[in-house]
């Protein structure tokens, strides 16, 4: 399975924030959709970068209460990396856990056309482990 596939299924929406938002603004925006990571988009929509509410616990952290009246883009991540929609699960999987991301945003092209979460790679895989091991209970009968 690859990354268009994982999209078809869960759809391409991505929630976005521009790099001027304040840190409340994204902490409000992460709580009411329940997610954990928003992509920061520039004006001509391409990725600037992704902040995730760990970002906003480190900024708090070291900041306190008043670093949420800055603009994301002094918090972000700008260095972002991104997948394809050709990449595997497998590929995903190796990427995330080398780099301990939880979010990746996928690129065609310049352009953003979905985000990929570790939860949607392990349900994926889970799925993937399954029809595998369905397949060979039903071989190892009908054999």
């Amino acid at each position: 399975m690859n990354v268009a596939a994982i999209l078809r299924q869960k759809g391409r929406a991505v929630t976005t924030a521009s790099p001027t938002a304040t840190l409340l603004d994204v902490a409000n925006k992460l709580a009411a959709k329940r997610i954990g990571a928003i992509v920061v988009v520039g004006m001509r929509g391409e990725v600037a970068g992704i902040i995730s509410e760990r970002d906003i616990i480190r900024a708090l952290s070291e900041g306190g209460p008043e670093c949420l009246g800055r603009p994301v883009s002094e918090t972000m991540t700008r260095q972002v990396v991104t997948c394809q929609e050709t990449d595997t699960l497998d590929e995903l999987m190796a990427m995330m856990t080398a780099r301990r991301f939880r979010h990746l945003p996928v690129v065609t092209d310049r352009a953003l056309v979905g985000i990929i979460s570790i939860g949607d790679v392990v349900k994926h895989h889970v799925a993937e482990v399954e029809m595998e091991a369905t397949a060979m209970r039903d071989y190892i009968t009908h054999s």
